[in-house]
């Protein structure tokens, strides 16, 4: 376990809970380091009461606990939801020491703790649409220097969020307007973007008719090359309208040939020849 050295808890001011480390020159980055990574050890671990199914999950691959909402997990049994995508935010707080102590070892904590803090890509079709990062299993890491809050006030902007390069106010630091709204957005205007480009390829591809000039309408189309209707199609050259007229056409020559038929006179046969005529003939 890894205790902090203050809990914040401002709902009012947008920040649900901070877990806050202060580091009077004691430690070096390395420690830092370790310190994060416990915490986002701690933010992975499943709660006691998660389900039987979840818990056999978890435990049956490392990085099973990705897939298990935060919800589900220790930190949420002991933290209200943070109303931010990723883990309970930590921030570091250097005290008692110079700005370029402050710089080497936040860059330390940016290079050695990566893996703890940097959003991921997301998984997409649309990998090449999509921009917004992934901080669903990240620790939200801010740092700034007790100089500074003292001068400024928590509420300044006093803070840099680590993967970023300007100070800004607390919340905006612990916002991520590059995360999962964003996501949402683009995926959204990508997968419309995808739909209109194949539906202009399908259109591209729709038949034309040899008679009139007409498009073949969605219906026509697909009786002309589904295997249960196209061999009552007709003609699949030409479209649905010039099909009727051509059924129209050979239902009046069927009808025709029928009603010629019931009126035509029935054959007539020729005279019987006269009886006693024969072998037996008169002489005269």
């Amino acid at each position: 376990m890894q205790r902090a050295d203050l809990v914040v808890r401002a709902p009012q001011a947008g920040v649900t809970v901070l877990l806050v480390e202060v580091d009077r020159r004691s430690e070096d980055a390395h420690d830092l380091v370790v310190k994060l990574r416990r915490y986002w050890e701690w933010g992975r671990l499943l709660a006691k009461d998660a389900d039987k199914r979840t818990a056999d999950l978890v435990r049956s691959r490392a990085d099973a606990i990705e897939r298990v909402g935060h919800e589900q997990r220790l930190w949420r049994r002991v933290y209200p939801p943070t109303g931010r995508e990723g883990l309970v935010p930590l921030a570091f707080v250097f005290a008692d020491t110079t700005e370029a102590k402050v710089a080497n070892t936040v860059a330390a904590l940016e290079e050695a703790g990566r893996r703890y803090w940097a959003p991921r890509r997301y998984d997409s079709l649309y990998e090449k649409a999509i921009t917004a990062r992934d901080y669903r299993q990240t620790v939200p890491v801010v740092v700034t220097t007790l100089e500074q809050l003292q001068e400024h006030g928590a509420g300044a902007a006093v803070w840099r969020r680590l993967g970023r390069t300007r100070e800004q106010t607390l919340t905006d630091a612990l916002d991520n307007p590059d995360g999962h709204a964003l996501y949402r957005a683009q995926e959204a205007r990508a997968d419309a973007e995808d739909k209109r480009r194949r539906a202009a390829e399908r259109e591209a591809q729709r038949p034309v008719c040899r008679r009139c000039g007409r498009k073949f309408t969605d219906e026509r189309w697909e009786e002309i090359t589904v295997h249960r209707t196209a061999v009552r199609a007709g003609d699949r050259t030409v479209c649905g309208p010039c099909r009727a007229d051509d059924v129209a056409r050979e239902e009046a020559a069927a009808e025709a040939a029928r009603r010629q038929a019931a009126a035509a006179p029935e054959p007539q046969h020729g005279p019987e020849p006269e009886k006693g005529r024969g072998w037996f003939r008169w002489r005269t």
